[in-house]
């Protein structure tokens, strides 16, 4: 069964909530926030990842939708190109900047007649099923991201010893996700799983820095 989320969809969506919920718990202040204030925080990075996961669902559609649409636009215009020459051109500029330049004429025109031969009309804009799923994933997996951040603040009194450990999970659960995307990658996941936890720690600083 083909995957909705390809990795990289996955952990980028599970980093953004990570790091809005950081951004969140990042304004505690030790010597000064109770019980109250706590829970207000767990509630705010909670409230904040849902509306954003929201945001994300929509746009991952609206994304979708105009991919596709700029798809059939392009397709139709191949049809309607008055030489081969030109429907080279037209596809060259369709294609990544590194991979248009290393394509050459006969890879061109093998593109050009496969796309010649889709038929009219089985190509369209609609949305499907899967679109709808990975909307939804989208949605989920940025909600799901506060948990570990936020979990430590629940069973743990110390509020000291609670965001040590909500740090220390959030950069885990970064590493994880570097990981993953150096095995997807085919590169070293030590290595990019390292500078994922980096990364993120940086940028969190740099969100709670400028005010979440």
């Amino acid at each position: 069964m083909r995957r909705v989320l390809d990795p990289i969809d996955r952990v980028s969506e599970v980093i953004f909530g990570l790091l809005m919920a950081l951004a969140i718990t990042g304004s505690l202040s030790v010597a000064s926030a109770g019980e109250q204030e706590v829970r207000s925080m767990m509630s705010a990075a909670l409230g904040c990842n849902i509306a954003w996961g929201l945001v994300d669902g929509i746009m991952y559609l609206v994304q979708t939708l105009t991919e596709r649409t700029r798809n059939v636009n392009l397709l139709a215009r191949l049809r309607g190109m008055p030489s081969a020459d030109a429907a080279h051109r037209l596809i060259a500029d369709a294609l990544p900047g590194r991979l248009a330049e290393q394509a050459g004429t006969q890879a061109l025109e093998a593109l050009r007649q496969r796309l010649a031969a889709i038929a009219p009309g089985s190509v369209d804009a609609r949305l499907r099923r899967d679109d709808y799923l990975g909307a939804t994933g989208v949605f989920v997996l940025v909600v799901l991201s506060t948990f570990p951040v936020v979990i430590p603040y629940a069973f743990i009194g110390e509020l000291k010893l609670a965001m040590r450990v909500s740090n220390a999970v959030s950069l885990v659960t970064l590493f994880a996700g570097g990981w993953i995307l150096g095995r997807y990658s085919g590169g070293s996941p030590w290595k990019s799983g390292l500078s994922m936890a980096a990364i993120g720690a940086a940028l969190s600083a740099a969100i709670i820095a400028l005010g979440g």
